[in-house]
């Protein structure tokens, strides 16, 4: 698989990564949540079936401002086509896999490798090194053995 280094944008990376990170320092400092994306769902859903409705507020809006940022984005610059080569069937399989391995890993990939380890949870070091092997080696047996 060739890799198309015309497209390759190290400015907009890094500024995503600064946001990401600056969003989970802020969120941590200000109310002292980890920024984990999974458990945030979670818990907002558990807030509007359950009594703790006063801890929703925070995970509804910072779930809001993630569906919200691409329209943002797109007001000033055209968002990437986005070409999925999969079928509905294999999306819903794929997000029931990745739904059941945050669960069996207590986070997800946000929630571990990005404020996890910035922390220096051994759990989340191991977590991060288990999700993103097991990814690598995916990726291999479909691209190349498969």
């Amino acid at each position: 698989m060739p890799i198309a280094w015309e497209q390759f944008t190290p400015y907009t990376a890094i500024a995503g990564g600064l946001l990401i990170g600056t969003a989970s320092v802020l969120l941590f400092a200000g109310i002292g949540r980890i920024a984990g994306v999974t458990g945030i769902l979670a818990g907002a859903f558990n807030g509007f079936f359950h009594a703790k409705k006063y801890d929703s507020w925070w995970r509804v809006t910072f779930l809001l401002g993630m569906l919200i940022s691409p329209v943002l984005y797109s007001v000033f610059t055209p968002l990437p086509e986005m070409n999925i080569q999969a079928n509905w069937p294999a999306l819903l399989v794929a997000g029931l896999i990745v739904g059941f391995g945050t669960r069996l890993g207590s986070g997800c990939t946000s929630g571990h490798g990005v404020c996890g380890i910035s922390r220096l949870s051994p759990r989340s070091i191991v977590a991060t090194l288990a999700f993103m092997g097991a990814g690598f080696l995916t990726t291999y047996l479909i691209r190349h053995v498969m």
